[in-house]
């Protein structure tokens, strides 16, 4: 039953559209973090006991043309963010690392370990996995997951947030079905996100600062 396409439209609608636009509304925050525990435990299931899912580290990955083209798309984010927060925010520009580095570190880590991890878990394996039989047409998957990835953060209430979360949607899905590996795509999430802390824009992201 779990596999089919019925169930799995049903799962996804719910995963990704009714639990992000309900996240929206403002009721108590408990309630919210055990609808999140509770999707993020059914999705570890999902993974492990219905897809089968092993979390092996694929020995054959190509290292050096990840970080090449890793570094060239860093170094496009960096350009682009820094004029941007240069001329529209001037005073956040760089702040965090330049006046709280210690906290600068802390916040690196945490939000790399605890936070992108767990959206590469579920918004590429998991959503791959289930859904790339479902959406016959690649391009329009890709495309999806960019728009499910934004929705995630509309409790921002931010439409640069979007955008931003939008384009990053489809930057990370297009490496995920290059690589197919939840590590690599972690990887280069954790360093996008931690360049825009650190460049200034972690406020409307929900950094603290």
């Amino acid at each position: 039953m779990m596999q089919s396409k019925t169930y799995k439209l049903i799962e996804f609608f719910i995963i990704f559209i009714i639990i992000p636009i309900a996240f929206t509304i403002d009721f108590p925050v408990f309630i919210k973090a055990s609808v999140g525990l509770i999707g993020f435990c059914y999705i570890l299931y999902v993974l492990l006991k219905v897809e089968q899912n092993s979390f092996k580290v694929n020995q054959n990955l190509n290292w050096k043309q990840f970080w090449k083209q890793t570094l060239i798309k860093l170094i496009l984010i960096a350009i682009i963010t820094s004029l941007f927060v240069y001329f529209t925010d001037r005073s956040n520009l760089f702040i965090v690392v330049l006046n709280k580095p210690l906290l600068w570190l802390i916040i690196l880590f945490v939000y790399s370990v605890f936070s992108v991890y767990p959206q590469e878990l579920i918004y590429r394996t998991f959503f791959f996995q289930r859904y790339q039989k479902v959406f016959s047409n690649q391009n329009m998957l890709l495309f999806i997951n960019g728009i499910v990835f934004a929705l995630a953060h509309l409790f921002f209430k931010n439409t640069l947030v979007l955008i931003l979360t939008f384009l990053g949607g489809l930057l990370f899905a297009f490496t995920f079905k290059k690589t197919k590996s939840t590590l690599l795509v972690s990887i280069e999430h954790a360093i996008f996100g931690c360049w825009l802390f650190t460049v200034g824009m972690g406020d409307m992201l929900g950094f603290p600062s």
